[in-house]
C-alpha cells in the first residue's frame, strides 16, 4: 500500500508508525520516535555548545560540553517526568509511584523540563563557577531544536493531535477516537503538532540562532536571550494550544488551557530577564 493511499473524504488517515518503522511495534517501544528526538536534540545541543566554545562565544570549554549536557539530560528527565505527573495527572503518581519510571508510556511536560533544567543549571553553575545567566542563554539557544524533534515525534506517534477541522490539510487521527471506530466515522483534526514543531521549534531556532551568532546579545546582557526564548515559547505554545485537543480529563484553569496557563509563569519570567539586565561578561571577547 502506498503512503498516501489511506484517504477518506478528501482527508489523509495518519498511519506514519507502519511506514516509519524502525522496531517491531510492541507496547514498551510504542514511543521509540520519542526517545530517538531526545538523543537526536542532546546531540544536536552538545555539537552546538562545543561549536560556541571553539569559536570564543561560551565559558564552556569543548572539553566539558558532555559534562554539561549529562546534567542537561537529568534536568530533563526529572523535571519533565516530574512536572508531567504534578502538573497534569498528580493522582497517577500517588496511586502507582512506579509509573514515574514508566517511560514508554510517554509523558514529558515541558514546562516541568524547564524548571529542572534551570535547578541543574544552577547547581552545574556553582560548582564550575560559570554564571548562570550565561549558562541560560547558551542553553536556551539550543533548546527548540529539542522541541521540534520532539513535536515530529508527537506527529509521527500520531499522538497529541488537534481540534477537530476541515481544512484541507486536517489529518484522520485514528486513536482520536475508541478502538474499533469506523476510519469514516472518525473527524479530521488539525496536525498542531506540526504547527508546534514549526512555531516552538523551528521559527524559535531560528530567532535564537541568529540573536546569538548576529549579535552580542549573550555577552553585553547575560540572560536577555534566555528571556527572549522564554517569552518567545509562552507566546508561540498559547498559539499552538489555540488548535490542539485539550488532554482527556485535564480541566483547564481559569478558562486556559493547562499549556496556556503554565505559560504565562515562562512569560513573567521571561520579562523579568528582559527588563532587568546583568552586567557584560568581560571573558568573553566582544563582537569583531
Amino acid at each position: 500500500m502506498s503512503f498516501f493511499a489511506l484517504i477518506i473524504n478528501g482527508h489523509w488517515v495518519h498511519d506514519l508508525p507502519r511506514f516509519v518503522p524502525l522496531l517491531p511495534h510492541t507496547e514498551q517501544l510504542g514511543v521509540r520516535y520519542y526517545g530517538l528526538a531526545y538523543v537526536l536534540g542532546f546531540l544536536g545541543a552538545a555539537w552546538l555548545l562545543a561549536r560556541y566554545a571553539k569559536k570564543g562565544r561560551s565559558l564552556v570549554p569543548a572539553p566539558e560540553v558532555m559534562d554539561l549536557m549529562f546534567v542537561i539530560m537529568l534536568g530533563v528527565f526529572l523535571g519533565g517526568r516530574l512536572g508531567s505527573f504534578l502538573l497534569y495527572h498528580p493522582d497517577s503518581l500517588l496511586h502507582d509511584p512506579l509509573s514515574f519510571f514508566a517511560i514508554w508510556q510517554g509523558g514529558m511536560a515541558s514546562h516541568g523540563g524547564f524548571l529542572g533544567v534551570t535547578i541543574a543549571l544552577a547547581i552545574y553553575a556553582q560548582r564550575r563557577k560559570v554564571p548562570l545567566l550565561h549558562l541560560g542563554d547558551l542553553i536556551v539557544s539550543a533548546t527548540p531544536l529539542g522541541l521540534f524533534l520532539g513535536r515530529i515525534a508527537n506527529f509521527i506517534n500520531g499522538e497529541l493531535w488537534g481540534k477537530i477541522s476541515n481544512v484541507r490539510w486536517a489529518m484522520i487521527f485514528p486513536d482520536s477516537m475508541p478502538p474499533g471506530t469506523p476510519l469514516e466515522m472518525i473527524p479530521p483534526r488539525h496536525p498542531s503538532q506540526l504547527y508546534e514543531a514549526g512555531l516552538e521549534g523551528l521559527l524559535l531556532l531560528a530567532y535564537c540562532q541568529w540573536r546569538f551568532w548576529g549579535t552580542d546579545v549573550v555577552r553585553e546582557k547575560p540572560g536577555r536571550l534566555s528571556g527572549e526564548f522564554l517569552v518567545g515559547y509562552a507566546l508561540v505554545r498559547a498559539v499552538g494550544e489555540v488548535f490542539r485537543e485539550p488532554d482527556f480529563g485535564i480541566s483547564p484553569i481559569l478558562g486556559l488551557s493547562r499549556g496556556t496557563f503554565y505559560s504565562i509563569f515562562l512569560l513573567i519570567a521571561g520579562l523579568a530577564l528582559i527588563l532587568f539586565p546583568r552586567r557584560a561578561l568581560e571573558k568573553l571577547p566582544a563582537k569583531s
